[in-house]
């Protein structure tokens, strides 16, 4: 059997591609190249992604069907392609590594040489890979659409845990120019979309690609309408501690248990939770800013958690303000605090508003970004700014509780080992201190600070008392469990204890400047007492010892980013109009809601229309008959002549004879071409085009040049028989393709 009659069912239409969609194709597959190699290499090692792929695909396009390179099998060929690149990979090793490389271009140079060589090679192998199983296989578009689509998934991914100032490319883009990154974000996601979309129109089967192409359009502009109405999806949190979630007033429920072990995932630490304004220049003495949320201060038989006694806690609000709330008269001591104010942008939902260590007034504040802040409020909070001397010599608790409040502050389980643990800690102390509260807790910190270890992973959890199994175990647990075990000594040693739950920030992340990110790995618990006349002293353990890294690198510029976001004064005015309620389904709302649906609409309709015009030149010889005849019945519809109903499109094209010749004898071409109607008798339209040579008109039914050069003429004839309002509503009209058939 000779080599062209032999089968190839798993071969992909043959013909070599065309110049314009090979250019098209490759532009796409480069560009997506590009995107994939920018966070990872140099400037230079990304334009030489871009120019690998895009001259290994234009390369291999225009290779002929029979050419040596396609009797190889594909494996074999995916396998010189992998050596190439391995081997660009030692060469580029070498730049770098030899000094007389460096000696002779620099190291810089050798460094950038590097990068180029191995990215040419890289994306000249990954499109040649793609435009081989392309030409070779008819499942070969696929790999081609699935790189395009990870190309920018992979790139944007990082705006999924909400760090929107990467990829830094675009980070540093938009923070130089005050803009959102989520609008550059959808931007490009919207070119991906129509990228693909692209390489989807350049396949042989053309006949639902207009219908999935308006689909595309459509779930673009849904998106954004969407994001108008329900803003920017939000990190999704581990939650270990409680902080996030949905408000609720009340409190938490009491079956929940603040010990989730082997829940904690540390994969989430870098997520931004909040951003905070400093409205005032402070920085703690202790390294670190402290925001509480909440408290666990009451037992019940089990372990500590929220208080449900409105007596307890008085200092602590569980609501989001809708109105200015104050809590100052629960701060004492403000003779040696100091007022500081800042605002804060929440960016995930919180049960309840934290605040600066001692919070005594919260009020709503404007929100600048409605999409990217889904809470935000002011909050004034006397810091503490006390010395070693106006802690020690206090006593503990305050004469003014009741018997009830000391009862529930020193309440703790039935378990007689944290008291005698407790004395033991205790027993080293100086005789002037050995009855100081503040000196006491001191001590047991001192000894968890030495003997405790920070891990996520352990399972006191399941004990009948988490804190126990921790202190009087492997001394292994993170913050949760050093807080409870630290808070119950303290109790035992009469001193009334409490667990204080929201962020703790270490003072350098500020870097100097206003605003202060908060990430999900700075969720934290720690012990607090109360001293009297001071109120709420934070005695934090920090163990030496640690067994998994939860450091992060700074983000300074997603920091600055988000203080610029929240610190827009122009939406100050906004703020006051939408004191009276929620704008977000008010009429201008709405109206703007209706807008985007409509311009989607009418956007789709002309994307169609736009795609019905133009996808005969891209079509192969054997589809134009069809796409050229539907081209046309689009051109007519545009001036309003339709067919009627149950008229044939030989009947069709005789009514439109006088004022269109040539659409008569574009419908006989079409006819002779359509299967099914071979040569069918053309009737009247022969009378009209007796001139015509049969045999002419046989050898040109499916020649492309000829079919445009039909339609064109039709077009003028079109123009030269309507009046001049005809011809501009045929310019304006959206979707002329509903009537055409």
């Amino acid at each position: 059997m000779s080599e062209t009659s032999q089968p190839h069912r798993t071969m992909a239409p043959t013909t070599q591609p065309r110049l314009q969609q090979s250019a098209i194709r490759a532009l796409i597959l480069a560009t997506a190249c590009w995107v994939l190699s920018t966070p990872l290499t140099t400037v230079a090692g990304s334009a030489a992604a871009f120019t690998g792929c895009l001259l290994a695909c234009l390369w291999l396009d225009r290779q002929p069907t029979r050419a040596r390179l396609f009797r190889l099998r594909s494996p074999l060929i995916v396998l010189m392609i992998l050596i190439t690149i391995a081997l660009g990979g030692v060469v580029g090793n070498w730049l770098t590594g030899a000094s007389l490389m460096a000696q002779t271009l620099g190291a810089m140079a050798s460094y950038q040489l590097d990068q180029m060589l191995f990215w040419l090679l890289l994306a000249g192998g990954i499109g040649l890979t793609l435009r081989l199983l392309a030409r070779r296989h008819s499942w070969g578009s696929i790999p081609e659409l699935l790189f395009v689509a990870s190309a920018f998934v992979i790139t944007l991914a990082a705006h999924q845990r909400g760090m929107i100032d990467r990829p830094y490319f675009i980070g540093d883009f938009a923070l130089i120019r005050g803009i959102d990154p989520s609008s550059i974000l959808m931007a490009i996601g919207v070119v991906a979309v129509l990228a693909l979309a692209v390489l989807l129109m350049m396949e042989n089967n053309h006949k639902r690609l207009p219908y999935h192409f308006s689909v595309l359009a459509v779930l673009c502009f849904s998106l954004l309408a969407y994001v108008q109405f329900f803003g920017m999806p939000t990190p999704s949190l581990t939650n270990d501690l409680g902080l996030t979630g949905q408000s609720a007033a009340g409190g938490s429920s009491q079956s929940d248990n603040p010990f989730r072990d082997g829940e904690n995932d540390a994969s989430d630490r870098e997520a931004p939770v909040a951003i905070v304004l400093f409205r005032d220049d402070y920085e703690p003495d202790s390294g670190a800013y402290y925001f509480r949320e909440s408290a666990y201060s009451q037992f019940n038989g089990t372990l500590l958690w929220t208080a449900e006694d409105d007596s307890l806690d008085q200092d602590l609000v569980a609501e989001f303000p809708s109105s200015p709330i104050e809590v100052s008269d629960q701060i004492p001591a403000q003779d040696k605090r100091r007022r500081v104010t800042t605002t804060i942008g929440l960016l995930t939902p919180h049960r309840s508003p934290f605040g600066l260590d001692a919070p005594v007034r919260f009020e709503r504040a404007p929100n600048p970004n409605s999409l990217r802040f889904r809470q935000t409020y002011t909050v004034d909070s006397l810091v503490p700014e006390f010395d070693f001397p106006d802690l020690i010599g206090r006593q503990a608790g305050s004469p003014d509780w009741s018997v009830s409040q000391w009862a529930e502050y020193l309440e703790m389980p039935d378990d007689p080992r944290y008291g005698e643990f407790a004395r033991e800690l205790i027993a080293d102390l100086r005789p002037a201190f050995a009855e100081d509260p503040y000196a006491k807790a001191l001590a047991v910190k001192e000894w968890l600070d030495t003997n405790g270890i920070y891990s996520l992973a352990n399972e006191h959890a399941y004990a009948s008392d988490p804190a126990a199994s921790f202190l009087f175990g492997d001394m292994t647990g993170y913050c949760i469990h050093f807080a409870y075990a630290a808070t119950y000594l303290y109790r035992s040693l009469g001193i009334p204890a409490r667990v204080g739950v929201g962020y703790s920030v270490p003072s350098a992340n500020r870097a100097g400047g206003s605003a202060l990110l908060i990430q999900a790995v700075h969720g934290h618990a720690w012990p607090e007492i109360y001293l009297q006349d001071l109120g709420w002293v934070i005695v934090d353990p920090t163990p030496s010892q640690t067994l998994v890294d939860m450091s992060t690198d700074p983000q300074d510029s997603l920091q600055q980013m988000l203080g610029d976001m929240l610190r827009d004064d122009a939406a100050f005015e906004a703020f006051l109009r939408d004191q009276g309620g929620d704008s977000r389904w008010s009429l201008a709302g709405m109206g703007r809601a209706i807008l985007v649906l409509i311009t989607a609409l009418l956007s789709a309709a002309y994307l169609i229309r736009i795609y019905r015009a133009r996808i005969p030149a891209w079509a192969s010889t054997p589809h134009q008959y069809r796409l050229q005849y539907r081209a046309a019945l689009d051109q007519l519809s545009t001036f309003g002549i339709v067919r009627r109903h149950g008229e044939s499109r030989e009947a069709f094209a005789r009514r439109l004879a006088p004022s269109l010749p040539t659409f008569v004898l574009l419908t006989d071409h079409h006819l002779r071409a359509a299967p099914g109607y071979g040569l069918a008798p053309a009737g009247a339209m022969q009378l009209v085009f007796n001139h015509q040579n049969n045999d002419q008109n046989n050898g040109q039914d499916n020649d492309r040049q000829h079919w445009q050069q039909l339609r064109n003429q039709v077009q003028q004839e079109l123009a030269q028989s309507q009046p001049h309002w005809r011809r501009l509503i045929a310019v304006v009209h959206p979707a002329p393709w509903l009537n055409a058939r």
